[in-house]
Order: C-alpha cells, then sequence, then structure tokens
C-alpha cells in the first residue's frame, strides 16, 4: 500500500518485510528542472558569445537612405545576425527603426508611404490654399513654413522645426513600445555635431527619436536640437559613415553602407588669417573644421576600415530626392547593390556559424500607418 512520506516524499509499494521504503524528494526533480531550464536559457548566450559581434554602420545622405534600405533587404535574407547598429542622419533614422525592430520589408513601406515634402518641411495642409499666413510666429506660403521668428530670436540657424519628422519617429517607436535607448532590441547610437565648437557627439541615452532628430538637423535648413546643454546639428559634418563608433561598440565584423557619391576632398591649403578671425570672433573651433574638414580623413578611413562596404551607386539623386518615383527607384537600386555583396554575406554567415542556418527575420505584410499633428 502507497502512504505520502513527510516533505512531499512519495513512497513506493515495496514487501512488507522490508523495513523502508524507496524514496525521492520532490525538491530534487525541481533542482533538476530548473537546471535544465538554466542550460536552455544560457546555452545560446554562450554560443553569441563565442562567435564575433557583428556591427551596421548606416551613413548619412538624405533620401539616398531609402538606398540603405534595399541593402537591407538583402542582409536580411542571408540570414546575417545584428548585434549592434551605428547610423548618421538619414542613417540614424533607418537604423533606430530597425533597431526597434522593424523588418527591411516594413522600413520598405514606410519610405514609400511617406509624404516626404510635408514631412520634411513642416508643411501645414490646411494653410495650402493661402499664399501668406502667420500662424504661431511662423511665417507659410502655401502652407510651407519660410521664416520662424522664434528661431530669430534664439538665434537658432535652421528654419524647420521638424515636428513633424520627430512626430513620425515617435509614433513608429512608440508603437512597438521602444521609448528609450536601453529597451531597443538591437544596441544603437547615433552621431550628432555640436555646432558651437564642431565636435561629435555620439548619442546612446534618453530619447531614441529626439536623438535620430539631432542627427539629421542639417544646419541651415533644420532648427538644432538642445542636448544636455550642446546645440546638436546633423552628424553628417564630423563623422558621416562612423565605422569607428561601431568598433568602439564592440563589434569584431563591420558592414558599412556609405551612401556618399562624390569623394570627398580636404583643402589644398591651410586658412591661417581666416582661423585667426574666427578665434577673436569665438568661433575659432567651428572655424577650423570649415579650413581644415577632419571629417574627410576620419571618412576615408572609416571607409577604408569596414569589413564588408557597400557603396550602392546613386549619380541622378542627391539628398533631397523624396519625390515617390525617386525613392522607388533608390529602393531597387539599394537591394541590386546588395546582390552584388551576396557572396561576402554568404561567407560571413558560414564564418560566424559554420553548422548554423540563421532563420531570416520574418517577412510582415502588415501595413504602418503614421498620425502626426498638423
Amino acid at each position: 500500500m502507497s502512504k505520502i512520506c513527510p516533505l512531499g516524499e512519495k513512497a513506493f509499494p515495496l514487501p512488507r518485510k522490508m523495513k523502508y521504503c524507496f524514496t525521492y524528494k520532490a525538491d530534487t526533480l525541481a533542482a533538476l528542472r530548473l537546471t535544465v531550464l538554466l542550460l536552455m536559457v544560457c546555452l545560446p548566450m554562450v554560443i553569441m558569445a563565442q562567435r564575433p559581434r557583428v556591427g551596421l554602420v548606416l551613413g548619412g545622405g538624405g533620401a539616398k537612405g531609402a538606398a540603405e534600405v534595399g541593402v537591407l533587404k538583402v542582409i536580411e535574407r542571408a540570414g546575417i545576425p545584428i548585434d549592434c547598429i551605428v547610423g548618421t542622419s538619414i542613417g540614424s533614422i533607418v537604423g533606430g527603426l530597425y533597431a526597434t525592430g522593424y523588418t527591411a520589408v516594413e522600413l520598405d513601406s514606410i519610405f514609400r508611404a511617406q509624404a516626404w515634402l510635408s514631412l520634411l518641411t513642416d508643411r501645414r495642409e490646411d494653410l495650402t490654399p493661402y499664399p501668406y499666413k502667420k500662424v504661431d510666429g511662423m511665417t507659410y506660403v502655401f502652407g510651407f513654413p519660410i521664416y520662424d521668428t522664434e528661431n530669430v530670436r534664439q538665434g537658432a540657424l535652421g528654419a524647420l522645426r521638424g515636428k513633424h519628422v520627430e512626430q513620425m519617429l515617435d509614433s513608429l517607436m512608440g508603437f512597438r513600445g521602444f521609448n528609450e535607448f536601453d529597451k531597443l532590441k538591437i544596441p544603437f547610437q547615433c552621431v550628432a555635431c555640436d555646432f558651437r565648437n564642431a565636435r561629435e557627439v555620439v548619442l546612446s541615452d534618453g530619447f531614441p527619436a529626439n536623438a535620430m532628430r539631432a542627427s539629421m538637423a542639417i544646419p541651415g535648413i533644420f532648427k538644432p536640437v538642445k542636448w544636455e546643454g550642446m546645440t546638436l546639428v546633423d552628424g553628417g559634418m564630423v563623422n558621416n559613415l562612423p565605422v569607428d563608433v561601431a568598433r568602439a561598440m564592440g563589434a569584431d565584423i563591420v558592414i558599412a553602407i556609405d551612401l556618399q557619391q562624390a569623394e570627398p576632398k580636404l583643402p589644398k591649403k591651410r586658412f591661417t588669417t581666416v582661423e585667426k578671425v574666427g578665434g577673436w570672433m569665438g568661433l575659432g573651433e567651428l572655424v577650423q573644421w570649415a579650413t581644415r574638414r577632419p571629417d574627410v580623413a576620419k571618412y576615408q578611413k572609416n571607409r577604408k576600415a569596414a569589413d564588408i562596404y557597400i557603396h550602392p551607386i546613386l549619380p541622378d539623386y542627391d539628398a533631397s530626392s523624396f519625390d515617390q518615383s525617386s525613392v522607388e527607384v533608390m529602393l531597387e537600386l539599394g537591394e541590386q547593390e546588395g546582390r552584388r555583396h551576396w557572396n561576402e554575406l554568404v561567407a560571413l554567415k558560414r564564418k560566424l556559424s559554420p553548422n548554423k542556418k540563421y532563420v531570416t527575420r520574418p517577412v510582415s505584410k502588415r501595413k504602418v500607418t503614421i498620425h502626426y499633428e498638423k
């Protein structure tokens, strides 16, 4: 006859002459289950730690960022795992959204669906019929903002506040529930420039949407972003292809997508007098940047430092080519350029795990809709 022993021990039916019962403890079984669970959780982490870390670098280039999305579709198809992402300007937007968990196919849909002219220019659709209108300190011509009293009063360097762009990013990232850097699915950083001294600033905490907006604040067009006492503008001024930042994040292998079309050149001579005058005016570091262009040397160094360098050729397009037809063509050209590097990507995949086939990220057919206030 079976009986229940103290402390949850279970007894097995044994011959009457035996003075003892053969038992096992329930807590021993629980410990075994816990050990198996820990092995299941930790083993993939150990395997991940053993393989090289892959960093993705997305350069700046305005509308040409559509080509980066095209390349990403090929990288996904090859099954390359991405461990960290760094972006500059439009690359920060593509990279930030990718780090949030949007797939390349979803980013493709986002690029195709946006009314980029209205989005980037903060155009007020409700003011389109009016040749001239002044609202809240902003002067509009047919809905386009052309003069911001607040910016002039504060000495800001751009007419556009970038309100719609920031609202779009907030909407996209908030939809996925990622409003802070440390909550992103993939570690992400972006590059901006402190306009007061032309120094590089790598943003890695706070609200990603604000950081991405700062990274794409083209001087003279978009209003700079105030961030911890700094005046931040487009990171392309100092580091348009931040391979070095990805290395600092721990990337062993870097895939870089470069949108720069013309080969940047260093100034042929030093403008000593101009630098002295700039120093007297309190703009010494900024003037030195303009006359020496340290960003060119950094770009050339970073380009050579990438393990897989992907450079979509976009001769007929520039940073402002946000019209629908141009975006569609650049998406396709980016994908074509990615396919030219297919053998490199497959070789990388085999290097990362020769006995394992990585599953590509699922293709989502969900239609993305963005809402922002006027």
